[in-house]
C-alpha cells in the first residue's frame, strides 16, 4: 500500500490484515477478478477498498467520469463503506462521493460535475443518475459489488446488470457475497472474467449466542 493509506490505517490501529483481507489484496491489486464469499463484519470493505484506491494512482477523473463504481444495496451500507474509504482516499489525493437513495441529488450532482474518482453508490440512485446523464461508466477501471446476494434478495439485480452492461468489459470485477444464490452466481458468469476465488469465512452466524425461532403466521 501507498505510504501514506498505511499511515491513516495505523493510525486507526488497523496493522494486521484480517483473513479476508489476506487472502483477497494481492490478488485484487495484481488486476484480477475477484469472488469473495465472506460475511458481515469480515474486513471485505478494506479488501476490495485498499486495492482499488491503490491502482487508481493519484486520481484525476474527468468530469461525469468516475473510475471506480462500488456497489452496496442499501444506503446505510453504502454510508459505512463510504465513511471507512474517505480518509484513505484523501490521503492520495483521491476524490469521493456517496449516491445513495433517500439523499438530497444536489451534493451528488454538483460532485459528479466536478469530477470524482470513487463513486460509493446504491443501484438505483446511480442507474437514476446515469440515465440524467450526470454519470457515465465508460471509463470506470474497477466496479465492485459488495453484498451481491442482498442486492439480489432485494430486487436490485436488473439495476446492477444495467450499470455492468455501462462498465468497459476489460474494467477489474471485484464481487463479495455470504452466498452465492442463483442470481448472484449468474452475475459471476456473466461478468466476471476467469476470476479467483477465496471464501475464508465459514457460513455460520458470526454471533454464537443467537436463537432462531420460527413461527407460523
Amino acid at each position: 500500500m501507498p505510504e501514506a493509506i498505511v499511515a491513516v490505517l495505523e493510525a486507526q490501529g488497523i496493522t494486521t490484515a484480517f483473513p479476508i483481507q489476506a487472502a483477497a489484496i494481492p490478488d485484487a491489486m495484481s488486476g484480477r477478478d475477484l469472488l469473495g464469499r465472506g460475511r458481515t463484519g469480515s474486513g471485505k470493505t478494506l479488501a476490495f477498498g485498499l486495492p482499488a484506491l491503490t491502482r487508481l494512482g493519484t486520481g484525476g477523473a474527468a468530469p461525469g467520469h468516475p473510475r471506480v463504481v462500488l456497489l452496496a444495496p442499501t444506503r446505510e451500507l453504502a454510508m459505512q463503506v463510504h465513511d471507512v474509504l474517505r480518509p484513505l482516499a484523501g490521503a492520495v489525493g483521491v476524490r469521493t462521493v456517496l449516491v445513495a437513495g433517500g439523499m438530497s441529488y444536489t451534493p451528488q450532482l454538483r460532485a459528479l460535475r466536478h469530477g470524482v474518482d470513487v463513486v460509493v453508490a446504491t443501484p438505483g440512485r446511480l442507474v437514476d443518475l446515469v440515465e440524467r446523464g450526470a454519470a457515465r461508466l465508460d471509463r470506470v477501471e474497477t466496479v465492485v459489488l459488495d453484498e451481491a446476494d442482498e442486492m439480489a434478495d432485494m430486487g436490485f439485480v436488473p439495476e446492477v446488470t444495467r450499470i455492468l452492461d455501462e462498465v468497459p468489459a476489460g474494467a477489474q470485477h471485484l464481487l463479495f457475497s455470504a452466498t452465492l444464490d442463483e442470481q448472484v452466481d449468474g452475475l459471476v458468469h456473466r461478468y466476471l472474467h476467469d476470476p479467483v476465488v477465496h471464501g475464508v469465512d465459514s457460513a455460520r452466524a458470526s454471533v454464537t449466542t443467537m436463537r432462531h425461532e420460527v413461527w407460523g403466521v
